[in-house]
C-alpha cells in the first residue's frame, strides 16, 4: 500500500512559512504523542534551522504515559525542548510557560535596551496534529479554523494572544517524498493523509496490527475477538464478528468497520496507546540536497 500525497498547496506553505521565519522568535512544532516519530515532518529540521523551537507532544492524554516519558527523555538529550500537551483540554496557561521560557533570551535581550518585547511563536506540524486547535486554546476562542480533517488551514494567519504574545497559526505541511512508507501509513491513522486516498481495508488491517503488537489486551476488549495472533483479512472479518458489523446473511460490512476502527482509535477510545517508542538509530527520510539524520527507531518500526 504506497502512499504519496502532496497538494499543490503545501508548496506554496512551505514557501510562505520559509519567508516568515525571519519574523519570528519562536517556532512551536506540534507532533502527535502516539507517534512522535513518524508525525514529525524532516524538512522543518532544515528550514527553521537556528531559531529557538519547542516541540509539543500534542495529544498526550490519548498516549501510553510511559512511552510518553520515553520520548522526553530522547527529545530531551537531543537538545530539544519537549513537553507533553493536550490542545483540546489542556491549560493555556501551561503552554504559554512553554513559550516564555523559549522566548526568555529574546525578551531578555530587548530588556537590556529598554524595550518590552513582543515575541512572535510560529505554529508548526503535519496536518491534523492540533494546530488550530492549540492556536484557539491560547487566545480563548474560535480565532482558527479547526477540523478533524487534513488541510482545513490554507493561510499563515497571525493571531494576537496578548499585548506581547502573537501566535501563527500555518498551514498542516507534509514532504514531497514519503520514502519511509511505514510513517506515511501511520500518518493515515491519524488522518494527516486524506482518507479517500488510500486502501482503507488495509490500512485498518495494519492498523490493528499495529495495535495488537503494543496492547493486545485493549484492542480484543474492545472489538470483541480473542486471538491476538490474527492477520489480515481474518483479523477485520473477527471485528466485524465481534462488533456485529454484518449485512444481510451475515456478510460482513467492511466499510463500516473500516469507519468505526479508524474513528475509534483517532478519538482515543481503546485507551491510551502510543505505537512508537525510541530505540536504536536509524535513518531519517533523505531531504534532497541535505544531509542525512539519524532518527530514533520505535520498536517495530520494520515491515510487518
Amino acid at each position: 500500500m504506497d502512499i504519496n500525497w502532496y497538494p499543490g498547496h503545501m508548496a506554496k506553505s512551505k514557501r510562505l512559512l520559509a519567508e516568515q521565519l525571519r519574523r519570528v522568535d519562536v517556532v512551536i512544532e506540534l507532533c502527535d504523542a502516539r507517534l512522535p516519530y513518524s508525525s514529525r515532518n524532516p524538512d522543518l529540521d532544515k528550514l527553521i534551522n537556528g531559531k529557538k523551537r519547542v516541540l509539543l507532544l500534542n495529544k498526550a492524554d490519548l498516549a501510553d504515559q510511559t512511552s510518553t516519558s520515553m520520548w522526553l527523555n530522547y527529545f530531551r538529550t537531543q537538545g530539544i525542548d519537549a513537553a507533553p500537551y493536550n490542545a483540546a483540554s489542556g491549560k493555556a496557561k501551561d503552554a504559554l510557560a512553554v513559550i516564555d521560557r523559549a522566548a526568555k533570551e529574546a525578551v531578555e535581550r530587548a530588556a537590556a535596551k529598554g524595550i518590552r518585547k513582543t515575541v512572535r511563536a510560529m505554529v508548526v506540524g503535519v496536518p491534523n496534529v492540533g494546530k488550530s486547535t492549540f492556536t484557539n486554546k491560547l487566545h480563548g476562542g474560535n480565532v482558527a479554523k479547526t477540523g478533524d480533517r487534513p488541510g482545513v488551514t490554507r493561510n499563515n494567519q497571525w493571531v494576537r494572544i496578548s499585548p506581547y504574545l502573537e501566535l501563527m497559526d500555518t498551514p498542516g505541511l507534509l514532504w514531497p517524498r514519503l520514502d519511509d512508507q511505514l510513517a506515511a501509513r501511520r500518518l493515515c491513522y491519524i488522518g494527516t493523509v486524506k482518507d479517500d486516498v488510500v486502501d482503507l481495508p488495509m490500512l485498518t488491517i495494519h492498523l490493528l496490527q499495529d495495535m495488537l503488537n503494543v496492547k493486545p489486551q485493549q484492542v480484543m476488549e474492545r472489538f470483541r475477538f480473542d486471538n491476538p495472533d490474527l492477520r489480515g483479512e481474518e483479523l477485520l472479518e473477527a471485528v466485524c464478528k465481534g462488533r456485529g458489523f454484518l449485512m444481510k446473511g451475515g456478510v460482513c460490512d467492511y466499510d463500516r468497520c473500516c469507519s468505526v476502527v479508524l474513528d475509534e482509535f483517532r478519538a482515543g477510545k481503546l485507551g491510551r496507546i502510543t505505537l512508537e517508542t525510541p530505540a536504536k538509530p536509524k535513518p531519517r527520510l533523505t531531504i534532497p540536497g541535505a544531509k542525512d539524520e539519524k532518527a530514533p527507531q520505535e520498536g517495530n518500526h520494520g515491515e510487518d
